[in-house]
C-alpha cells in the first residue's frame, strides 16, 4: 500500500475539517458556490462527481467488453435498476 492509501483515514478527516474550517472563515464564498445551480443540479458538485467517476472508466478493460454478450441478464437487471430508480 501506498502511504496516501494507508493514511487515506486520515486525508478524508483532514479534508472535512480543512472544508468547514474554510466554510467558517469564508461563507459568503461557498454561499455563492452553493447557488451554482442548472436544473436543480448543484454545478460544483455534478463537476466533482464526474472528476471521481472519469479516472474509474479510464481502468475499463476494453478487451473484456466482448464478453458483454455472455452476461446479459445480469446487464439488464443493472440497467433496468439504475434507470429505474
Amino acid at each position: 500500500m501506498s502511504t496516501f492509501e494507508r493514511y487515506l483515514t486520515i486525508w478524508v478527516a483532514l479534508c472535512i475539517f480543512v472544508g468547514i474550517a474554510l466554510g467558517h472563515i469564508f461563507p459568503g464564498v461557498f454561499q455563492t458556490i452553493g447557488t451554482a445551480e442548472i436544473a436543480s443540479v448543484n454545478l460544483p458538485v455534478a463537476v466533482l462527481i464526474w472528476l471521481m467517476v472519469i479516472p474509474m472508466l479510464l481502468k475499463i478493460d476494453f478487451a473484456a467488453l466482448g464478453e458483454v454478450g455472455r452476461h446479459w441478464r445480469g446487464i439488464g437487471v443493472t440497467l433496468f435498476i439504475n434507470w429505474a430508480v
